[in-house]
């Protein structure tokens, strides 16, 4: 995939050709390009697979309808050997590039309404699941992709990786007793965009997650970490969303799970890409880790 192809995609669509065409830096599942159109922009995502936009269009349909500020579908369809899907643009940068520029108050305040948003994505109906829908596949699945991914790329110890697997039974009961409730998963340093110091849309929407949420900001304070920044955004969204003795275990063990799944992306090659790897990636990734290590058995001890 090219920006020529995006060209002849949008002249064969709109009869015109764009203004401009600028690759995005996000999408490791998908070519994504932003497209200038007569003053107006979209986002055109491509891939090779088949109905790989069906589940896309399915959610953005479902947050659209309870106010989620998600892209409306313009245009789906097939060009050449692509699948493409058409959607508006939302103004607003990725919250890690402007995460730094943020006051507290402001982060504040976007804990505030991200939280306000997965309570209202709380609500939908998520339909029959199957029978034998469990938490603790979700988890069972992460780690073992980090695991394989890890032994293959061979940065780091799957040591690591087993230390947490052996920690899951700390935690079974509370794994039960989790609900299949709608939440976004994928809305950490990126995908969240701000504006003006505003959440202004959520984009990259292929799914929703279906469990816990707390796993959302677990993935946002690994995220941060990983990007050497403050914490304070994710401590801000635990404020509102008030975990309990046990939740907050389990909030420690969901990031040591991020942190071994970062680990077992570094060097692993997505569509035309290779997530970087060094050694400084790698010292920082393992000083992270044992962090989070002390910081989990610190809130066990608090169970006995």
């Amino acid at each position: 995939m090219n920006e020529q192809i995006v060209a002849q995609l949008f002249l064969w669509h709109f009869l015109k050709e764009p203004k401009s065409i600028h690759r995005c830096g996000v999408g490791i599942g998908n070519f994504v390009y932003i497209v200038d159109y007569d003053n107006i922009k979209y986002v055109v995502r491509c891939s090779e697979g088949n109905g790989v936009y069906d589940d896309t269009v399915y959610w953005l349909e479902k947050l659209s309808s309870i106010d989620i500020p998600v892209p409306k579908v313009i245009e789906r369809g097939r060009f050449l050997q692509y699948e493409y899907i058409v959607l508006t643009y939302i103004s607003g940068t990725d919250i890690g590039l402007v995460y730094q520029g943020l006051s507290t108050d402001e982060k504040r305040k976007i804990a505030k309404d991200v939280v306000k948003i997965q309570n209202r994505v709380a609500e939908l109906n998520l339909g029959d699941l199957r029978a034998d829908w469990r938490w603790d596949t979700f988890i069972k699945d992460i780690l073992d992709r980090a695991k394989k991914r890890i032994a293959e790329n061979g940065y780091f110890s799957i040591d690591k990786v087993e230390q947490v697997q052996s920690q899951m039974k700390v935690l079974n009961k509370y794994f039960a007793s989790v609900k299949p409730t709608a939440y976004l998963d994928d809305i950490s340093t990126k995908n969240l965009l701000i504006c003006d110091g505003k959440i202004s849309g959520i984009i990259d929407i292929d799914w929703i997650g279906i469990g816990d949420c707390l796993t959302f900001a677990a993935l946002t304070k690994m995220a941060l970490l990983d990007l050497g920044y403050d914490t304070d955004y994710v401590t801000f969204i635990l404020e509102e969303m008030q975990p309990n003795k046990i939740e907050k275990i389990a909030f420690d063990f969901y990031t040591l799970m991020y942190c071994v799944d970062f680990m077992g992306e570094r060097g692993t090659i997505f569509m035309d890409k290779t997530v970087e790897v060094n050694d400084r990636i790698v010292e920082r990734l393992n000083q992270i880790y044992h962090t989070l290590w002390d910081d989990f058995v610190r809130d066990c001890e608090t169970l006995d």
